[in-house]
């Protein structure tokens, strides 16, 4: 139960944020939208990192808590498979909104 709670709270904050809709007239062009989608990527590496290193020490036996390597694999399979969703959702939503006829 714990294990869930935690891999669920760590990855809540891989998804990206929507980005803020622009007023009426006028055209984001900062690029803070895409921005946050490429940090929530670049958390998604990280986890998969830990769990890759944490791997490498439990091979090895450098790991002297294998419930770490247990909860980092955990982590990261459970934010891949959100960002997966999110992506094909977001695909799916493009290929929709191109169907429509002007």
């Amino acid at each position: 139960m714990t294990l869930a709670i935690a891999a669920v709270s760590s990855v809540t904050s891989v998804a990206p944020a929507a980005p803020p809709a622009p007023t009426a007239g006028t055209q984001s062009t900062s690029g803070a939208g895409f921005a946050s989608v490429l940090g929530g990527i670049d958390q998604l590496q990280q986890l998969q990192s830990t769990s890759s290193d944490l791997a490498i020490k439990a091979v090895t036996g450098d790991l002297t808590d294998v419930h770490d390597y247990t909860i980092a694999a955990a982590e990261a399979s459970t934010a891949l498979e959100l960002t997966a969703a999110v992506r094909n959702k977001a695909v799916e939503a493009f290929s929709e909104i191109m169907r429509m006829q002007a």
